[in-house]
Formats: C-alpha cells, sequence, structure tokens
C-alpha cells in the first residue's frame, strides 16, 4: 500500500514539476510621462517551449490613451524577430482609435480609453524559442501626446492539423 502510495506521489510530482503551456502572453509598457517619442520603442519577448508551435495564435496590439489623444488612429511599426533570427522584419500598420464621427473604439473609464486591436489571427509560431516584437509609434507629431500605455496580447487559437 505504502509503495503504491509512493508511486503517485512520484508521478502527481513529475506531472507537476513540467513548465506551464502558454495559453496567454500579455505584457503592457507604461508610456513615460505619457509622451511617446519615436526613439521610445516598445520590446516584448516571448519564449516558446516546442510543444506550443503545433498551434495558431491571435495577436492584438493593447493602447490606452486619454480623451485627450488628438488623432483617431495610431501609426506603428511593428518588428518581428525570430528564434535564431539577427535581424527582424518591420511592418507599418495602422491602429484604428476612433470611428468617423470621433467616438472612441475602445472601452473608457473617465478619461482613459483602452483598446485591443486584432492585427494577426491564426499567426503560426513554428519554431520554438525566443520571439522579439518591437512597437515603433509612426505618427508625423514627436512625441506623440496623451498614450498612456502600449502592450502585445497573443492567444492560442487552435491545433494545426
Amino acid at each position: 500500500m505504502k509503495l503504491r502510495f509512493n508511486c503517485l506521489l512520484l508521478c502527481m510530482l513529475a506531472v507537476a514539476c513540467k513548465p506551464p503551456r502558454m495559453e496567454t502572453f500579455e505584457k503592457n509598457r507604461d508610456i513615460p510621462r505619457s509622451q511617446w517619442t519615436i526613439d521610445n520603442k516598445q520590446s516584448f519577448e516571448l519564449e516558446l517551449a516546442p510543444e506550443d508551435t503545433a498551434f495558431y495564435y491571435n495577436m492584438y496590439i493593447n493602447v490606452r490613451h486619454t480623451d485627450a489623444y488628438p488623432y483617431s488612429n495610431l501609426w506603428l511599426l511593428v518588428g518581428t524577430q525570430l528564434p535564431g533570427d539577427s535581424t527582424s522584419t518591420v511592418s507599418r500598420i495602422e491602429l484604428p482609435l476612433a470611428d468617423t464621427y470621433g467616438k472612441w473604439l475602445g472601452s473608457g473609464v473617465d478619461d482613459i480609453y483602452e483598446h485591443r486591436i486584432p492585427i494577426q489571427q491564426n499567426a503560426i509560431l513554428s519554431k520554438p524559442g525566443t520571439y522579439r516584437f518591437t512597437f515603433e509609434q509612426n505618427m508625423r507629431q514627436n512625441p506623440l501626446p496623451e498614450m498612456l500605455s502600449v502592450g502585445l496580447r497573443i492567444e492560442k487559437a487552435a491545433l494545426r492539423k
């Protein structure tokens, strides 16, 4: 009986010691003094285990700003560096923050608005290792006022076939 209990205990410990699998990654970075300068690139690193490469992922950019933000959109340069690569690919994307009437699209409390904007659905992250994503504001105004934070969210979507 004692041997059976010890075996059960060892099995439970072996399962408990495995590193957690990535279901959702989310990190946000505050913008100093709510003034996002062009040279202030925000960087995010995601460590992907080999077993997590078998899934599709949905990717989002999180943006927080005040009601005094002067534009209805945000242009970003998004850099992506894959595991083992020394260079990154950069894409320029537009994030809509308000509709054509000037109403903010995100959720708001008092004068703070938050947006979770999809940038890629069913993305394939096929290499295990460290992925690095950088966000650089690419608006004509520098510094960009009333920006509180920016972040990255990656959710596991479905198993690839």
